[in-house]
């Protein structure tokens, strides 16, 4: 299992990854998630991926393989178009697309003989140049769905402990520096829940129209940053539920308990 997120605001994207893996509690790994390709001044393109480890790789190999074959050498690669050459971040969308399907044609009988499911799914997000940024999440069929200001932001993987903080605070206004923090907020609550989702967390911000090289950083479990940004947020919830008032209807209750402690 593994958490990833990313964020379309009007600023621009905010992209984070765990890298734990575990097949069982003897068997746990780290694994990096999150890869961006770049041409700096021509396009910015960022991939988180989650689901089967052996399908996420197969499918980021070969979306790597066309960028290495592509890179100075104008031969066509056999099996994907080039990533690196598409004129947009949908046709982005459609090669990743590709590269799962073609994984699937090839794998995806064999893994159901094994009993196991084709399981995959991959946030897509970046800007080429003339064109808008956008995020994608792309699933195991190869198609995909777009975020917009509505739906400013797309969960893979383990969502659901991360997700109530995302609902409350970001919207498609939410400043960059408010989004990164809000997005480490979501990791920690899903890091305490659950155990298949750990650090190092991969965090990715790319500015809108910059076509410049991202902000990119790893923080380790010990990165002060995140130590004392889970400290201040597990103080802050707990100061704040002792601050909420009680609900009128326990006031018997409440009595009752009063005359027990003298």
């Amino acid at each position: 299992m593994t958490y990833c997120l990313g964020m379309l605001l009007r600023d621009g994207l905010v992209m984070v990854a765990d890298t734990r893996t575990n097949a069982g509690v003897d068997h746990v790994a780290s694994f990096r998630k999150l890869r961006v390709w770049e041409e700096p001044g021509e396009r910015v393109l960022i991939l988180l991926s989650a689901g089967n480890l052996a399908i996420t790789q197969a499918v980021v190999n070969e979306l790597e393989d066309t960028v290495r074959w592509n890179d100075g050498d104008e031969r066509t690669h056999p099996d994907a178009g080039p990533i690196m050459q598409v004129p947009g971040m949908t046709a982005a969308a459609k090669v990743v697309g590709e590269a799962i399907r073609a994984i699937h044609d090839r794998d995806a009988e064999a893994l159901r003989e094994q009993g196991n499911d084709f399981a995959c799914s991959f946030l897509l997000a970046g800007q080429v140049r003339g064109g808008p940024m956008r995020l994608f999440q792309i699933y195991a069929a190869g198609n995909y769905i777009e975020a917009t200001e509505d739906t400013s932001f797309f969960q893979i993987g383990e969502t659901k402990y991360g997700r109530p903080i995302l609902d409350r605070v970001v919207d498609f206004e939410t400043p960059l520096v408010d989004a990164a923090k809000c997005a480490l907020v979501s990791f920690d609550s899903t890091m305490r829940s659950n155990l298949s989702v750990g650090p190092p967390i991969d965090l990715c911000i790319y500015r809108r129209d910059s076509l410049a090289s991202p902000v990119k950083r790893r923080l380790r479990a010990d990165d002060p940053y995140l130590v004392e940004l889970r400290k201040h947020w597990g103080d802050g919830m707990r100061q704040l539920f002792h601050d909420l008032a009680p609900p009128p209807f326990v006031e018997g209750l409440l009595d009752l308990e009063n005359s027990a402690g003298k």
